[in-house]
């Protein structure tokens, strides 16, 4: 496996690689990740793996300095799935001059769930993944479901400005009690983690409730976040959505999603379930 630290190395060693496919990466690596990259092995020639804590798609007063930056943990966890390079820049070599190109995805996808709660947040994912695609110039680009939304609006950017690469998606991977693992699960304290559960568990209750028949959102959605509260975290939203926009629900026939995002303790989670 090779590391490569500069634009033109990997674009060198992007040159002789065949059908491409890359998983781009924040780095602190679990088995969501590594499953990711088994599924991008299926996929191509060859996988790559990008490693870059991006910071434009950190708001004031989130985690970007205390973030986890594990790189040699992390590439001994790609060498053995098979992954043939690893991009993993500094920000001087993504960002030599301040950023003053952005994508800005539509307003009705980015004001909502997520993007309410994190202001600017999809302008900076999509404006590096962006960067990442032109970059590396795969045919393949694979995003976990566990960051639901990110996917809707990477998914969107591609097809509206006519990249030339597949987008597919991963189904999140869970802990044997539920937890959709996550690099900020780490932050959890042992009391914490095993309170935390209880996301998971109100998002499979609500999806069982609504494919048994009971179309009373509101409720399942109000009922939830005041469960979330009781039990001491602090909730943003639990919402039962349409898969293709993210949009409530026209008709109950739609395929749906619910979602939820709260924070316990200091750490913020999120989940969502396919209905």
């Amino acid at each position: 496996m090779q590391i490569h630290h500069t634009l033109a190395s990997l674009r060198a060693a992007r040159a002789t690689a065949g059908k491409v496919a890359l998983v781009p990466t924040m780095g602190n690596l679990h088995e969501g990740h590594i499953t990711l990259m088994r599924q991008a092995g299926e996929e191509a020639d060859c996988v790559i793996a990008s490693i870059f804590v991006n910071r434009l798609q950190f708001g004031a007063g989130e985690d970007f300095d205390r973030y986890p930056r594990t790189l040699a943990a992390d590439c001994e966890k790609l060498a053995a799935v098979g992954v043939r390079h690893v991009f993993a820049p500094d920000e001087a070599e993504m960002y030599p001059q301040p950023q003053r190109y952005h994508v800005e995805p539509a307003p009705a996808q980015v004001s909502i769930l997520e993007g309410e709660f994190r202001p600017g947040h999809f302008r900076g994912v999509a404006t590096v993944v962006l960067k990442l695609l032109n970059i590396v110039q795969p045919d393949i680009a694979l995003f976990g479901k566990k960051d639901y939304q990110q996917l809707m609006v990477l998914s969107n950017m591609v097809r509206e400005l006519a990249l030339p690469v597949e987008v597919l998606p991963g189904d999140t991977v869970r802990a044997a009690d539920g937890l959709a693992l996550s690099s900020r699960n780490g932050y959890l304290s042992a009391d914490e983690r095993s309170r935390a559960t209880l996301l998971y568990r109100l998002l499979s209750r609500i999806r069982d409730a609504v494919r048994t028949g009971d179309h009373d959102l509101l409720k399942l959605e109000t009922e939830a976040m005041a469960e979330l509260a009781a039990a001491g975290w602090e909730p943003d939203y639990v919402a039962v959505r349409r898969r293709a926009d993210l949009q409530p629900p026209l008709h109950m026939d739609d395929p749906l999603v619910v979602l939820a995002a709260a924070k316990l303790g200091r750490t913020r989670l999120i989940d969502n379930l396919e209905i």
